[in-house]
């Protein structure tokens, strides 16, 4: 299988992930919500470029170099407008953000006021206003603030400083409960934010294991997805999509079988990463769903049994990641493919991009 590509190495099923991108943003479009896929999946503007031309109405990304990267590699120019879902701090980070903004309609998010107070000062002296989405905490425990009356008081700082204006709130949801806890953040939000005079333009909400429950929240206005592109054995398991959905796969080697219930592949956390995402072994091996790759080091996988693995030295197999996001971050590029052909080796130009 794939004799031509040294393994390990991630494979792209073209059409499946193409599959992927139409028929979530047919979802959306049907539900009336705005779709801005994170490309933190995929880190290609490639597909940024389909997911643009799909229907989408921007992308979102998480760090200042990513977003570079995304746009100095769009040989299309489809990418006109993103969303920089984290808090910017610091001179050289601010100036690098104002130039990012001279190319692309641009928003970013915060949930503090130093945060808040260093935007307005770098981009006070522009004719444009920076949009703002103040990041709330729904549940996740990362980012945010934890109470409406809390997103009020930043909203309405916002609307005070030059150079940045206020544009709605943003979250990432728990993981249990999200539509019930979503909501009512939202609804007292949004009474607080009104009866101060401002308008609430855009609620974004987003995680690709909810995506097809985002009719849910009838207030949110937009919906960020990364995974839903590739799918992922997360995603098996959470009911959002089948394995025939999973677009990214690790090609990989045996390389030893020392007892019959055990075989070694040359895939290890290098490629398949140590993020287990609460998942038994790592990862889902097509076509043997009764192994299990139960321990990683840096070069090896382990696959283990119950009886015999039936895995031969020399033998390739393909593994669906637990996740897929951290496994595009792992390599220079990824390999295209489409019914069992190889179409080109693709640089993944966003990877590592960390500041």
């Amino acid at each position: 299988m794939y004799t031509e590509i040294d393994t390990p190495s991630v494979l792209i099923d073209t059409k499946i992930a193409k599959g992927n991108i139409k028929k979530y943003q047919t979802y959306c479009t049907d539900q009336g919500l705005n779709l801005r896929p994170h490309i933190k999946t995929h880190k290609l503007p490639y597909f940024a470029g389909l997911q643009v031309e799909a229907g989408a109405v921007g992308i979102t990304c998480q760090k200042i170099s990513e977003a570079e990267a995304m746009l100095d590699g769009d040989k299309s120019n489809s990418i006109k407008n993103i969303l920089l879902s984290y808090n910017i701090l610091g001179r050289s980070k601010l100036e690098r953000l104002k130039k990012i903004s001279e190319r692309v309609k641009l928003s970013v998010v915060a949930d503090n006021i130093d945060c808040i107070e260093g935007l307005s000062q770098a981009f006070s002296d522009l004719s444009e206003e920076l949009p703002i989405l103040i990041e709330v905490d729904t549940g996740a425990l990362r980012c945010g603030v934890m109470t409406p009356q809390e997103a009020c008081n930043l909203a309405l700082r916002v609307s005070e400083l030059p150079g940045v204006s206020f544009a709605g709130l943003m979250t990432y949801p728990p993981k249990s409960n999200a539509a019930i806890i979503m909501n009512n953040f939202f609804n007292e939000a949004k009474k607080l934010i009104e009866s101060n005079g401002l308008e609430i333009k855009t609620i974004s909400i987003g995680g690709s294991p909810q995506m097809w429950k985002a009719h849910e929240v009838p207030l949110a206005t937009e919906y960020r997805v990364g995974t839903y592109i590739y799918n992922d054995k997360s995603l098996i398991v959470a009911g959002a999509c089948e394995i025939e959905d999973c677009a990214l796969t690790i090609l990989t080697t045996v390389i030893s079988t020392p007892a019959p219930n055990r075989a070694v592949i040359d895939a290890g956390s290098k490629v398949l990463t140590s993020d287990l995402m609460g998942l038994e072994g790592h990862g889902l091996i097509v076509g043997y769903p009764d192994l299990t790759i139960s321990q990683l080091s840096e070069e090896h996988g382990c696959i283990t049994s119950n009886t015999s693995t039936n895995l031969r030295v020399g033998q390739r197999i393909q593994v669906i990641p637990n996740h897929a996001c951290v496994v595009s971050n792992m390599v220079d590029h990824v390999v295209f493919i489409e019914d069992d052909q190889v179409l080109l080796h693709e640089p993944v130009v966003a990877r590592g991009k960390v500041w």
